[in-house]
């Protein structure tokens, strides 16, 4: 099985190398070089849809990737808004409720019983990497505004990927946080984050 670890942003310098947003808290791990990845699509640069990792260095707080296949600026640019993939590695006990973004979108967010039988609240849309904590991102089917809620167990206390959704049980008023700061046209404020 295949998981995303970045999404590659825009080129830095001329030399072919790109600025990634991450999605794996092992970056030092996934883009040693010489590490394989997929990319997703798969774009002229990048034959087979593989590419071999170069280089890996932190600029401030953003990684800056060289891959093999990338030797220029232009050949960067044509990478822009692709998804690097990884092979998942073998599941062990200590994180088996850990979840892969892939994993969570597009899953029902239902309320109320853990059986997953109350009403249903809307699709979850993505997973924030945060360092203290993960926010889940939902799109609620009342407004289309997105929600973002505490990714721990007190408030999503059921994921159920093969029955399609996870239940929620968020603490009154959480959902409505963000409504004063949304524009007129329902746009979330600054707890949403638009795909």
């Amino acid at each position: 099985m295949k998981v995303q670890v970045a999404r590659i942003g825009k080129p830095h310098g001329i030399r072919g190398e790109v600025t990634v947003q991450l999605f794996t808290d092992a970056p030092e791990e996934r883009f040693a070089p010489g590490a394989r990845l997929l990319v997703e699509p798969a774009p002229a640069p990048a034959p087979g849809g593989e590419v071999t990792v170069r280089s890996a260095r932190w600029n401030k707080t953003v990684l800056v990737v060289g891959l093999e296949e990338v030797p220029d600026r232009n050949a960067a640019e044509a990478l822009r808004g692709s998804r690097l993939f990884a092979e998942a590695e073998e599941e062990t006990p200590e994180d088996a409720e850990e979840w892969y973004e892939h994993e969570l979108v597009d899953l029902e967010v239902r309320t109320g019983a853990e059986d997953g039988s109350g009403p249903r609240l809307g699709v979850v849309t993505g997973l924030v990497t945060m360092p203290v904590q993960d926010l889940l991102e939902i799109r609620l089917d009342e407004d289309g505004r997105t929600a973002v809620l505490p990714f721990v167990e007190e408030i999503v206390p059921v994921v159920d990927p093969a029955a399609g959704y996870v239940v929620v049980t968020p603490p009154p008023g959480l959902l409505e946080l963000g409504l004063e700061d949304a524009g007129e046209d329902g746009a979330p404020g600054p707890g949403g984050r638009d795909r």
